[in-house]
């Protein structure tokens, strides 16, 4: 089978890669060729850039493919763009959406596919909504063979599934108060990107996927002070969790705050039992205990990697003494 990435080295398309190759999978990934990642080996490399169609054209000129995915599609002019390229050329095209376009807060858990789509907090998700909007009026109207895929929170060791990042790590090691959104105990689902790609992996070429859409995570549910414990445990500390309103955490970073209001803030947790039913191999076997072990242990390896961002470090001091000013007041 011919699979064709577009992207392909991110978070997420990386093991996703990994497994298509291990699967047996012909893949070609196209992109510009300017991730700080590696490619998979063993997949097929095509730089041309997508935002330039005259270059796709090119790039693609002769190639066919029995699957094609877009891991970097945004909007509907992206979307839009991949219609014009691969209507009639391939026989499956999956778009990598979002469980963030569900609705927020959702009305019932656990999320199912069949959640209606509303995020009234975040355009990053009513921009998911608008793209597989567009992808289901074109299957109606000329049977365009779209598969939406939607993950939720996934991660790698490279990636701390927090706000801050590692110095958030830094704060916990240092003995300083780290800020936990609300009261630290909404649901959360993190799903390691290898158990991620078991199931990605078993929709491409599947004929009980065109057409169909799926969300892809883990069963294991964690609360956010369980997720920052999780990582203090796995750093050799008790971290000191201060719990603060995410209104107030948005009123100071309207970037963080858009992701927590439009998404973190929510719980969330999610019926898996439509992409078990269509790929049966599908089982998650990487809990966070064991991820945030596997994170640590990669910034522990190498120094260079313990990246601190001093305007968030200086943020979180200045909302902690403001809100322990307010709140003595």
């Amino acid at each position: 089978m011919k699979v064709l990435f577009i992207g392909g080295t991110g978070i997420i398309s990386t093991a996703c890669a990994a497994r298509a190759i291990v699967k047996g999978i012909d893949l070609t990934l196209l992109n510009r060729g300017k991730s700080a990642r590696p490619t998979a080996e063993g997949a097929a490399i095509i730089h041309a850039d997508i935002h330039d169609i005259a270059s796709m054209r090119s790039a693609l000129a002769g190639k066919d493919f029995d699957a094609v995915v877009d891991w970097i599609a945004y909007t509907p002019h992206d979307v839009q763009k991949d219609i014009d390229l691969f209507s009639g050329k391939t026989g499956q095209f999956v778009f990598i959406s979002s469980a963030s376009a569900y609705q927020t807060p959702a009305s019932n858990l656990p999320i199912r596919e069949s959640t209606p789509l509303e995020n009234p907090f975040w355009d990053y998700s009513r921009n998911k909504i608008a793209c597989e909007e567009l992808l289901v009026a074109e299957y109606r109207k000329n049977k365009f063979p779209f598969t939406i895929v939607r993950p939720s929170h996934t991660y790698d060791r490279t990636s701390l599934p927090i706000e801050g990042g590692y110095t958030v790590i830094d704060r916990m090691l240092k003995g300083k108060p780290v800020i936990v959104h609300g009261d630290g105990t909404s649901i959360w689902t993190l799903t390691h990107n290898t158990d991620f790609a078991k199931g990605f992996v078993g929709l491409l070429g599947n004929s009980r996927a065109r057409g169909e859409i799926f969300h892809i995570t883990s069963d294991e549910w964690l609360t956010w002070n369980q997720i920052h414990n999780l990582l203090g445990e796995a750093a050799g500390v008790t971290p000191q969790l201060v719990h603060i309103p995410s209104d107030l955490i948005a009123a100071y970073d309207q970037n963080i705050g858009s992701s927590l209001l439009g998404d973190k803030t929510h719980s969330a947790i999610f019926d898996n039992s439509k992409i078990k039913q269509v790929v049966p191999e599908f089982v998650c076997t990487v809990p966070f205990s064991l991820g945030a072990k596997e994170i640590i242990g990669w910034h522990n390896a190498e120094p260079s990697r313990q990246k601190i961002d001093p305007k968030f470090d200086q943020m979180c001091d200045l909302l902690l003494s403001n809100y322990q000013k307010a709140w003595l007041n």
